[in-house]
Parts: C-alpha cells; structure tokens; sequence
C-alpha cells in the first residue's frame, strides 16, 4: 500500500494595495539609468551653473516619467509570458494587483507629462524624448525579440539619453562619449543576456524570445570584444576631449570592467545589472574613484 504524500504547501505573497502597486510597476529602481542624462553637464564642467542644473534635473525627471510609462506598456504586453517566470511574476500587473485600464491611463498620464516637460526645455529636447518613447516602444513591440538587435537597441536608448542631457544643457557632447555610452550598455546588456541563459538552463525557466538565439560561447566572445572596446574608446575620449590628465582615470574604467567580468563569469551575475553594480564594493569603489579623480582634473584644468 502506497503511503499518502503530504501536500505540498505554496506560501502565498500578501497581496499589495493598488497604490504601491503602481509604483512599483513604473520600476523606480531603474530610473539609475536616467542620471545619464547629467553627463552633458558634468562632462562640460558647468557644475556651478545654476540654472543648467534646473535644466538638467527637469530633462532627469522627463525621462523618469517616459521610462516608466515604457515599464507600464511592457509589462501589458508580456503579462502571460511574465506568470510563467519565477522572478517576473511577482510583477504586479502580472499578479492582477494592477489593472490594464488602470496601467494604461497611469502610462498615458506619465507619458504626457514627460512630452510637457521636454517641450518646454526646447524643441531638440521634445525630438529627442519623442524619438526615445518610439525606439522604447518600438522594442517592446517587437525589436526585443531579434537576436543582437535587442541588445543594440538598449544601446540606442542610452546614448539618446546622454545626447538629450546635452542638448537640454545646451552644451557640446563629445562623440567618444556617445561612443563610450554605447559601448557601456552594449557590455551591460550582453552580460544579462549571459544571466539569463544561466537562469535559463539551470531552472529550466522560460526566458526572452530573443534567448533561443544566443549562446554562452558566442556571448562571452562579445563580451570580451566589447569589454576591451570601451577601454579603448574611453581612452580616446580621456586624451582628447579634456586634457592629458584625464589619461589618469583609465585604469579605473579598466578595473570596473575586468571586475564586472569576473561577477559575470565566475559567478554567473549579470542579470541584473542595475543591484550588480551598486552592490559590489570593488565596483563602487572604481567607479568613486573614477568620479573623484574626474572632478578634481576637471575642476583644475
């Protein structure tokens, strides 16, 4: 006789007010990738500048909105696929805390305002914002589902992120940071993509679209690849846009690099770039470093 199996006990999540979950449907831990935007300024040394800094914090709180609205239409649009995955399900419209009409409207409204924002910053910076929502929409739709394609537009997004801080500032970007930018992102999201490919084949957990696509030897050449391309732009960058001085803050950009990659390969990280890289001392340590050493160079030269 078969001895009776106790049933197995699933420990349901309280379910969260319609409040908190709105907020945390528009990710507000993803808004780190916004202060992007204060490169222009940062980068111009016109950091005593008043009214740039008003400027810059308005175009910040723009793209805040416009991300978030992005957050809101993707997680309409994957809210099947997102029950099925052991992280994307705690979601809150993926849970039904949050209502699709309500998501929507919330979407539409930030959405607005953000266009409100960057229209009166100027007309470059209402095109630039505009040109953000479309690719952002644009990937949900449908680009993020094409191998390489997916990873080349989270680039895109940035660097529209670091051009529209300028062009809000009224200050001049340097090409190589535009490049620097892009390349930046580019090593970021190939090493999420390796993350969930671990996540992938060790859960048995159903990933991305694009996933099917990729594989662990391929990613990790391009990282590699990637990863000694953004040394050498930033190096580019370093001696050209400022003074010779700037040359000094390479090893730190290197550093922050070679370290990411080790998170990346010996300890399968990477799928979430934005805890990864405030939560690594030695990373925060090369990137405060970087961005101490940068001010005094450029406060004195």
């Amino acid at each position: 006789m078969t001895t009776p199996q106790p049933a197995k006990v699933v420990e349901l999540r309280p379910r969260r007010s319609g409040v908190r979950a709105a907020l945390l449907s528009l990710r507000p831990r993803q808004w780190s990738k916004n202060l992007l935007l204060f490169a222009g300024i940062v980068f111009a040394a016109k950091l005593g500048d008043a009214g740039r800094w008003a400027e810059a914090v308005a175009i910040f709180l723009s793209y805040c909105a416009a991300s978030s609205a992005a957050y809101l239409v993707n997680d309409l649009r994957d809210a099947a696929h997102d029950r099925l995955h052991p992280v994307k399900r705690e979601r809150p419209i993926a849970r039904g805390e949050l209502q699709a009409d309500r998501a929507l409207v919330l979407a539409a409204m930030l959405a607005a305002g953000a266009l409100a924002i960057a229209a009166a910053l100027g007309f470059a910076s209402l095109l630039f914002l505009l040109g953000f929502i479309a690719l952002q929409l644009a990937y949900t739709l449908g680009l993020k589902r094409i191998v390489l394609v997916d990873v080349f537009v989270i680039a895109g997004l940035f660097v529209v992120r670091a051009a529209a801080g300028a062009a809000a500032v009224d200050v001049r970007i340097s090409p190589w940071l535009l490049a620097c930018t892009a390349l930046l992102a580019l090593f970021l999201g190939l090493a999420k993509r390796r993350g969930e490919l671990v996540l992938v084949s060790a859960d048995r957990t159903p990933g991305r679209p694009a996933l099917g696509g990729y594989s662990l030897a391929v990613v990790d050449r391009l990282l590699g690849v990637v990863a000694a391309a953004t040394a050498a732009a930033y190096g580019v960058y370093a001696v050209t846009a400022h003074s010779a001085w700037m040359a000094l803050t390479v090893p730190f950009v290197v550093a922050g690099l070679g370290r990411y990659l080790v998170l990346v390969h010996r300890h399968d990280l990477g799928e979430e770039p934005e805890h990864l890289l405030v939560a690594d001392r030695l990373i925060l340590g090369c990137v405060a470093a970087w961005a101490v050493l940068s001010a005094v160079i450029l406060a004195v030269t």
